[in-house]
C-alpha cells in the first residue's frame, strides 16, 4: 500500500557500459520495467543516429511480417499463439540473419504465387466468358436471329432513295458486357450506327468475377452489321463500354461445338492447376502463421533495443556508451544485477558502472499497481498524473468510487446482476485472457472487471438500505408501523368509498408508529413502498444524505491536503491554507450536516422538550435551508417555538409566528454569528497569508545580503569567493554543475515570483470558497440519479410486467408472464443496468475528479515510462489486432 499511497522514490542514474556489451545489457534490462532512459542526443535527428541502419533493417522485417499477416488473414488462417508469451530471450545475431533470409524468401514466394494465381484466374475468367459467348451464339443462330437480321437490312435498303449496285455481305460480332451497362450500350450503338446495326443479347446465368475478384452479372451479345465502317464504329463503342469482343468466333455450328469442347477441357485443366497452386500457397501461409507471432516478437524486441541504444551517447574514444536514466530506489539493486548479467553474457572485459547522480529535474511519478488496483489508478491518471511523491487518491478511490456509484444506482436486483457479471469475469479471468477475445467493447468491460464487481457489491448494500429490488420492497425485519383502526371502522369506510373496494388511509405517526421500538433495524421501513407520500419521504432523506456524503468527502479531501503539506515540510501551507480551509468548511458546511443529524434525532411529530425549549409538533420543525440563509444575514429570530411566559391556553401552547424559523437551541444566534465571522476571516488569510510570507522571506534574504562584503577572485581558476558580513562565505564557479535537489514538492513554490504567488493564491482561494458551495450542490446528483433510477425501475415494472403478464389470469396469464419476463429482463439489463450504470459511472467519475481531488490533488507530474519488452510487445499485439480487424 506504500507505493500506492505515494509514488516510489526515484533516483537519477548514470550507466557506463562497454560498447560491445551494450546490446545484451539493454536486452537484459528490457525483461523488467525498471529503467526509463533519457535521450542524451536531443539535437540529433532520427536519421543521423548511430543505429539508424539497424532500425531500418528491422522496419523492413516488420513490413514483410505485416505483408505475410495480411495474406494469412485474407485466407482466414488463424495465427496461433500470443506475441507476448512471457519469454523475453533475444535471439543471437546468426539466428536473426537466418530469420531475415527466411522472411525474404517467404515474401518473394508468396508474391510469385499471388502473381501466378492472378494470371491463372484471369485466364480462367477469359475461358469462362468465351464458353458463355459460344453457348449463347449457338442459341442466337438456332433462334434464327441471322435471318431476322438479313430481313431487317433488306427492308432498310429497299427504303433508300439511291439504290446500290452491289450489296455488302452481312457480318456479325459477338462479345460480353456487364448486365447493368447493356441498355446504355444498346442505345449508343443504335445512334452511332444510324439504325444500321442489329443487336441481340442474352443474360449469362452464372455470375462471373472481374479483375478485383467481385462477382458480377454479364450478358452475351451479337451485333449484325454491314461494311468495315460499321465494324469500326461498333468496336469503338465496345471499347467505350469496356465490352469484350471475340473476333475469332467460328462461323458454323460444328466449329463452335468443337471450340466449346476445347474451351471446357482447358477450363478443367486450369481449375486443377489453380487448386494445386492455392493448396501450396495455403500450406506455406499455414507454416508462416504458426511462427508469425514468434518472429514478430523477436523483430520488435530487437528494434526496441536499438531504439533505446540510440538514446545513449559515447565517450571520446568511442569504446564506452553512457546513458542516463530514472530508476525506482527499491529496484536499483535489481538493475545493477541485470546489467552485470548482460555484461557477462556478452563476455565484456570491463564491468559496467551504475552511478547515482543528483539533479534538480523533477522525477517521474511511478505508482506500482497490480491487476486489481490498476483500474482505479487509471481513473486517477486520466485526470492527471500525480506530482512526484504527492498523495495518491487511488487507494481511497477503491472504496469511495463504488460507494458513490451505489448511492445513485442503489437497487438490490440490479446490483446482483452487475455483481454476478463482474464475478464471472473475475473467476473466468485466465480462460478469457487465453481466448484472446478481440472485441473492443468486451475488452473495455473485461479491463474494468474488478470495479464492476465492487460497484455491484456496493449497489447490493445500497439496495438493502433503500429497501428496493426491481421497484419492490422486501420485508425482513417487519414494520415499525401498525394499523391503529379497528376492522369495523375500516369496513365501514370501504363501503362508503366511491368504488367500495379501496380508499386512502392516513396513519398518524403519533398512534401508528411504534416509537418505543427505536429506529428501524436496517434501511428503510417496507411500508413506505405502498405509501402515497413515498416520494416526499425518500426525496427528503436522499437529498440530506447526499449533502452529508458530499461534505464528508470534501472534508476528507481537505484533511488529505494536510498530509501533503506535512510531507513536503511546507508549514506555511498548513497555517495559511489547510487550517483556514478546514475552519471555513467546518463553520458552514459541517455545521449544516450537524443540524441535519440533530433534526433527524430529536424532532418528530409529538410535543417534547428539546435543548430546554418546548417543541409543539412537526409543523415547527426547523427549516434548515432558510435557517442557513438567516445565519449569513444575521437576522433576529425568536428563541424557542412557543411563548412559554403566556403558558398553555386550553391545553395548547401559544406558538410564535413562523415557529419553524425560530432559534431551536439556546444561544443559536451567537454561535452562528461566531461561525460566520470565523468563516469570513478565513478568506483573507487564505488570500494574503502565503503571499505575505513570501514577501517577508524575500525581504529577509535581501537584508542578509546587505552590508560589507569582500570578493576574492582567482583569474587562473576562473572562480571567486564572496565573504558576507565578514563571516559567511559563498563560492562561485562559472563551470559548476546544476544544483542538486531531490525534486520539488507539492506545496513548494521554489523561486516563484511574488506576483505569481499572489495570482496563484487568489485563484486558489476564489476556487475553494465558491467551490465549497457549488460542489455541495453538485453532490445532489446522488439524490437526483437515485430518484430517476428508482422511478424508471418502477415504470418498467408496471408497464411491462404488471400490464403485460400479471394482469391476465389462467393459463394465458401464466404463458404471458413467462414470455414477458424475458422481455422485462432484457429491458432491465439494457436500460437499467447498462445505460443507467454508465450514467452513474460518469457522474461518480466527475465527483471524484472535480469535487474530491480538487481539494488536495495537483496532478502536475509526468508518468514513469520504463523500457520494457512487455510494453513493446503489447503495443505490437494491439497493432496486430487492429490490422486483423
Amino acid at each position: 500500500m506504500g507505493s500506492l499511497t505515494r509514488s516510489e522514490e526515484m533516483r537519477y542514474c548514470q550507466m557506463i557500459v562497454e560498447k560491445d556489451a551494450a546490446f545484451n545489457i539493454v536486452a537484459e534490462l528490457g525483461k523488467k520495467p525498471y529503467v526509463q532512459f533519457k535521450d542524451l542526443n536531443p539535437d540529433v535527428n532520427s536519421f543521423q543516429r548511430m543505429f539508424v541502419r539497424d532500425i531500418r533493417r528491422y522496419d523492413e522485417l516488420e513490413r514483410k511480417l505485416r505483408f505475410l499477416e495480411s495474406q494469412i488473414v485474407k485466407d482466414n488462417i488463424p495465427i496461433v499463439g500470443k506475441i507476448d508469451d512471457g519469454d523475453y530471450k533475444v535471439l543471437p545475431n546468426s539466428e536473426l540473419n537466418q530469420l531475415e533470409a527466411t522472411l525474404t524468401d517467404l515474401e518473394r514466394d508468396v508474391k510469385n504465387m499471388n502473381d501466378s494465381d492472378a494470371q491463372l484466374k484471369a485466364n480462367f475468367m477469359d475461358l469462362k466468358e468465351w464458353d458463355a459467348v459460344l453457348d449463347k451464339t449457338d442459341e442466337f443462330f438456332q433462334g434464327g436471329v441471322d435471318d431476322l437480321a438479313q430481313e431487317e437490312f433488306d427492308v432498310q435498303e429497299e427504303g433508300e432513295i439511291v439504290a446500290k449496285v452491289d450489296k455488302a455481305p452481312v457480318n456479325y460480332l459477338v462479345g460480353i458486357i456487364r448486365r447493368e451497362q447493356l441498355n446504355g450500350f444498346e442505345r449508343v450503338l443504335w445512334r452511332a450506327c444510324h439504325h444500321t446495326a442489329y443487336l441481340r443479347s442474352a443474360d449469362v446465368a452464372e455470375p462471373l468475377e472481374d479483375a478485383n475478384g467481385e462477382k458480377v452479372h454479364k450478358a452475351a451479345f451479337i451485333v449484325f452489321l454491314k461494311g468495315d465502317r460499321m465494324r469500326t464504329i461498333v468496336e469503338k463503342v465496345c471499347d467505350g463500354f469496356k465490352a469484350r469482343l471475340f473476333k475469332n468466333c467460328p462461323k458454323t455450328f460444328k466449329e463452335r461445338q468443337s471450340a466449346r469442347n476445347d474451351v471446357r477441357a482447358r477450363i478443367q485443366d486450369l481449375q486443377t492447376v489453380i487448386g494445386q497452386t492455392r493448396e501450396h500457397r495455403y500450406r506455406v501461409l499455414q507454416a508462416a502463421a504458426n511462427n508469425h507471432n514468434q518472429w514478430l516478437k523477436q523483430v520488435r524486441m530487437q528494434k526496441t533495443v536499438y531504439h533505446h541504444l540510440n538514446l545513449f551517447t559515447f565517450d571520446g574514444i568511442g569504446r564506452f556508451f553512457v546513458a542516463e536514466c530514472w530508476i525506482p530506489l527499491k529496484h536499483i539493486d535489481d538493475v545493477r544485477r541485470a546489467i552485470e548479467t548482460g555484461a557477462e553474457r556478452s563476455g565484456a572485459s570491463v564491468k559496467p558502472v551504475l552511478n547515482i547522480l543528483e539533479t534538480s529535474v523533477e522525477p517521474p511519478t511511478y505508482n506500482e499497481t497490480n491487476k486489481f488496483t490498476a483500474v482505479f489508478q487509471g481513473i486517477v491518471d486520466s485526470y492527471g498524473i500525480a506530482t512526484y511523491r504527492e498523495l495518491n487518491p487511488a487507494p481511497y478511490t477503491i472504496i469511495s468510487f463504488p460507494f458513490l456509484f451505489s448511492c445513485m444506482f442503489g437497487d438490490l436486483g440490479h446490483g446482483v446482476v452487475m455483481f454476478m457479471s463482474g464475478l464471472w469475469m473475475v473467476l473466468r479471468e485466465k480462460a478469457l485472457i487465453a481466448r484472446n477475445i478481440k472485441d473492443e467493447i468486451f475488452g473495455m468491460f473485461f479491463g474494468g472487471r474488478y470495479i464492476i464487481l465492487l460497484m455491484g457489491l456496493f449497489s447490493i448494500h445500497a439496495g438493502i438500505i433503500y429497501n428496493d429490488m426491481f421497484a419492490k420492497s422486501f420485508n425482513i425485519f417487519g414494520s415499525s408501523w401498525k394499523n391503529p383502526y379497528s376492522h369495523d371502522s375500516i369496513a365501514t369506510w370501504l363501503n362508503q368509498s366511491t368504488h367500495g373496494k379501496e380508499m386512502l388511509l392516513e396513519l398518524p405517526p403519533e398512534i401508528a408508529y411504534q416509537h418505543s421500538m427505536g429506529p428501524y433495524p436496517f434501511g428503510v421501513d417496507p411500508i413506505w413502498n405502498i405509501a402515497d407520500n413515498k416520494l416526499n419521504f425518500l426525496n427528503s432523506m436522499k437529498m440530506k444524505l447526499s449533502v452529508i456524503i458530499g461534505i464528508t468527502q470534501m472534508t476528507f479531501g481537505v484533511i488529505l491536503s494536510f498530509f501533503n503539506h506535512r510531507f513536503f515540510k511546507s508549514n506555511i501551507d498548513i497555517y495559511t491554507v489547510f487550517i483556514p480551509q478546514i475552519l471555513f468548511m467546518a463553520c458552514i458546511f459541517m455545521y449544516l450536516c450537524l443540524q441535519i443529524i440533530l433534526k433527524w434525532i430529536f424532532f418528530w411529530t409529538v410535543e417534547d422538550t428539546i435543548f430546554g425549549l418546548t417543541y409543539p409538533g412537526s409543523h415547527c420543525a426547523p427549516s434548515l435551508l432558510i435557517g442557513l440563509i438567516n445565519m449569513f444575514m444575521m437576522k433576529d429570530r425568536a428563541v424557542g417555538f412557543v411563548d412559554e411566559s403566556a403558558g398553555k391556553v386550553n391545553g395548547m401552547w401559544k406558538e410564535v409566528d413562523t415557529c419553524y424559523l425560530s432559534q431551536w437551541y439556546p444561544g443559536q444566534s451567537i454561535v452562528e454569528m461566531v461561525l460566520v465571522v470565523v468563516a469570513v476571516l478565513c478568506i483573507p488569510i487564505m488570500l494574503a497569508g502565503k503571499p505575505l510570507h513570501h514577501w517577508l522571506q524575500e525581504r529577509k534574504k535581501k537584508k542578509e545580503l546587505h552590508g560589507n562584503h569582500t570578493v576574492r577572485a582567482n583569474v587562473v581558476a576562473d572562480n571567486s569567493e564572496i565573504v558576507l558580513n565578514g563571516g559567511a562565505k559563498k563560492s562561485e564557479n562559472h563551470e559548476s554543475a546544476a544544483p542538486a535537489s531531490g525534486g520539488s514538492g507539492g506545496g513548494h513554490h521554489g523561486e516563484e515570483a511574488l506576483g505569481d504567488v499572489i495570482v496563484h493564491q487568489a485563484i486558489h482561494t476564489i476556487e475553494y470558497v465558491l467551490g465549497c458551495v457549488s460542489h455541495t450542490a453538485s453532490y445532489l446528483r446522488l439524490w437526483a440519479l437515485s430518484l430517476a433510477h428508482a422511478q424508471l425501475s418502477e415504470v418498467l415494472w408496471h408497464m411491462v410486467f404488471v400490464s403485460g403478464g400479471l394482469s391476465m389470469n389462467g393459463t394465458v396469464g401464466f404463458i404471458a408472464t413467462f414470455v414477458v419476463f424475458f422481455f422485462f429482463f432484457f429491458l432491465t439489463v439494457s436500460i437499467l443496468v447498462l445505460m443507467e450504470g454508465l450514467s452513474a459511472f460518469l457522474h461518480a467519475l466527475r465527483l471524484h475528479w472535480v469535487e474530491f481531488q480538487s481539494k488536495f490533488y495537483l496532478g502536475l507530474g509526468y508518468a514513469f515510462v520504463p523500457f520494457s519488452f512487455k510494453e513493446a510487445l503489447s503495443q505490437a499485439e494491439a497493432s496486430s489486432q487492429a490490422a486483423s480487424s
